[in-house]
């Protein structure tokens, strides 16, 4: 059986990149500029892709290459290139979904390491052996599944096959992420990284044949959200998920920011590290239950760990809760001052917090404020300008400065 037990954060772009290394995470997952599911994000081309390869490499973590789309036939010939750059950049493992791509990876890349993705839909312990027999050196199990039909999963598949799960994110209304809505209404498919979203608009249903059966419907112009699942949030569970077997923990959001990959991969670290120190008394401190909702998310859920969600839905908007902003980034301390480039305005005696890496927020007010030469200034209000906070704290370069957002 193995004892990983990894944190794995998503990567959108090189920034992310490094935001999730700095905060915590074993292994991340990206895109190439084709074969992922996430189109719109930045994603990586061969040559960011060396690049981020050994900035992952250096740190002593993992990188993982999406390649889980359903291709069309005009895509099949570009997918020996991609295996190619993805074995020459040092990538550790791809993740992969339509069988037929499987078998041109092994026969491209016997070496690399196959990880299956979400999308196939694995719920049953023969369908992960299956895979695991065709050269699988992991499985990323379905959504759908409850922690007790996990924990059946590992106890009958070789210890040697990793077990990967979502335990925080965006949930898909559609099985395994597999939808056909978004090509339907928009022409955009989402089997292929292009999903517009369409479960996150506001619909009016009317059911004209079946009698006596009714969705709710409120009394609001927008109409009734109906298809938008909640996000999920399992960190305060993460004990019981080790328990019933899982060996990575899997972010999601690749097309959030660099803030969001960098507050939840610190939360989910510092949850992890507890309950390695602990496992038969795992307890959160309130400061890591607080971390989650500090970054933009919708109502949060379990999921289907724990039963079927009756509460998985919110019907009110399609929109994010968003009650913190990020109003600069640290570049160092030194001589009672924190150095920093500005992301959001802030004003002279804002109560800010900054969240170093793998350490509790840290709050202090902005008494002083000065700009990049070094004169005091009542606002920092230009995107990106170079500023400093008198202030004793010390702090790594990166850590995030923070304000509660003014309503």
């Amino acid at each position: 059986m193995s004892d990983l037990l990894e944190i794995l954060s998503p990567v959108g772009d090189m920034e992310r990149l490094h935001a999730a290394l700095d905060f915590g995470a074993d292994a991340v997952y990206l895109g190439g500029t084709c074969f992922g599911m996430r189109a719109a994000s930045a994603n990586f081309d061969a040559q960011s892709l060396v690049q981020a390869c050994k900035i992952t490499h250096e740190k002593g973590k993992k990188l993982y290459l999406t390649c889980n789309t359903l291709p069309r036939n005009f895509e099949i010939p570009a997918l020996e290139g991609f295996v190619k750059d993805a074995v020459d950049a040092g990538v550790d493992a791809l993740i992969v979904n339509d069988i037929g791509v499987f078998a041109m990876v092994k026969r491209f890349a016997p070496d690399m390491e196959i990880h299956v993705s979400t999308q196939a839909g694995i719920v049953n312990y023969a369908t992960a052996n299956e895979f695991y027999n065709m050269g699988a050196k992991r499985v990323v199990l379905a959504r759908e599944l409850s922690i007790e039909e996990i924990a059946e999963i590992r106890a009958k598949t070789p210890g040697e096959l990793d077990i990967e799960c979502f335990v925080h994110g965006a949930m898909c209304v559609s099985f395994s992420g597999r939808c056909l809505l978004s090509q339907y209404l928009v022409n955009r498919d989402a089997n292929r990284g292009e999903c517009a979203q369409p479960c996150r608009w506001g619909y009016h249903l009317m059911e004209e044949k079946r009698t006596n059966e009714f969705y709710p419907v409120f009394e609001d112009d927008s109409g009734t959200y109906i298809l938008n699942a909640k996000d999920m949030c399992l960190i305060e569970h993460i004990d019981k998920l080790a328990k019933a077997g899982i060996n990575s923990f899997k972010i999601e959001g690749r097309a959030k920011s660099s803030y969001y990959v960098s507050v939840i991969t610190n939360a989910y670290r510092k949850a992890m590290d507890i309950y390695i120190s602990d496992p038969d008394n795992f307890k959160l401190p309130q400061w890591i239950r607080d971390e989650v909702f500090k970054v933009s998310h919708r109502a949060y859920c379990t999921g289907f760990y724990f039963g079927h969600p009756k509460q998985s839905q919110y019907y009110e908007n399609g929109g994010y809760i968003r009650e913190y902003d990020v109003v600069a980034v640290v570049e160092g301390c030194s001589n009672g001052r924190v150095y920093a480039q500005q992301r959001n305005k802030f004003n002279r005696g804002d109560e800010l917090e900054i969240l170093p890496p793998d350490s509790p927020p840290i709050s202090f007010t902005a008494e002083h404020i000065f700009n990049g030469s070094g004169e005091e200034i009542e606002t920092a209000n230009h995107a990106t300008m170079e500023l400093s906070i008198l202030s004793d704290i010390v702090v790594p370069k990166n850590s995030i400065i923070r304000m509660k957002s003014k309503k």
